[in-house]
């Protein structure tokens, strides 16, 4: 199990997480990551992972694993 956290203060909406990770990643009405601090899978860690690589303002982390 890993845990994904999202700073939505720090999130300008480049969607990059989505493109990699849609399953993680969900977007809300205005384009913005919907997911704040969940719990994933250790199949959906990795996706996680590559989500928050791709986030050019570092805005989300993953911890666990």
């Amino acid at each position: 199990m890993a845990r994904v956290l999202v700073d939505k203060d720090m999130c300008t909406g480049h969607a990059r997480c989505n493109a990699v990770s849609p399953e993680v990643f969900p977007l809300d009405d205005d384009g913005f990551v919907a997911v704040t601090d969940e719990v994933v899978d250790d199949d959906a860690a990795q996706d996680a992972e590559a989500g928050a690589f791709a986030c050019p303002e570092r805005a989300i982390r993953v911890i666990g694993k």
